[in-house]
């Protein structure tokens, strides 16, 4: 068997969301839930500028020890008019009195949780196809009313 090294990754963008108080639906039997809507941001990188288009929704779930799951769908729409769909799946988990302070709209620094997301891009515009055909990751912080995220392509 071969063992093939690492990827690498290299920086895609920044991106920041905000975001709505949480709607409670309440404990379902996939979990407690919570749906926040997405207001607006932006995201800037080298190769990609865009705008985020109010009405995107983040569906979480939350588990028994407070791990959120995260289900994101938003638009992006680019400086130069492209529309590029954004999804992804995500986990933000740490101690449980971390958790408490995020969960009260506290900022807490990034490096006292695990905060990862998975962005998968679609799109129409032959400019950003290349979006298409790769992976990416990211890393997240939460901030009071807003989200920010740093994005990377994995080469």
């Amino acid at each position: 068997m071969r063992h093939l090294s690492a990827p690498s990754l290299s920086f895609l963008a920044d991106m920041e969301l905000t975001v709505e108080g949480a709607h409670l639906p309440g404990k379902t039997p996939i979990g407690n839930r919570r749906v926040i809507r997405v207001t607006g941001g932006s995201l800037q990188g080298e190769k990609l500028i865009a705008e985020v288009v109010p009405g995107g929704d983040d569906w979480i779930t939350v588990r028994e020890d407070g791990t959120i799951i995260q289900d994101v769908r938003i638009l992006l729409k680019t400086d130069d008019e492209a529309l590029i769909l954004m999804t992804y799946r995500g986990i933000r988990t740490g101690e449980p009195e971390v958790l408490k302070r995020l969960d009260h709209n506290e900022e807490v620094d990034p490096d006292e949780y695990y905060f990862r997301t998975s962005p998968v891009f679609e799109t129409a515009s032959p400019k950003y196809d290349w979006l298409n055909r790769r992976l990416f990751v990211s890393k997240g912080i939460r901030l009071p009313g807003k989200v920010n995220y740093s994005i990377y392509t994995v080469d």
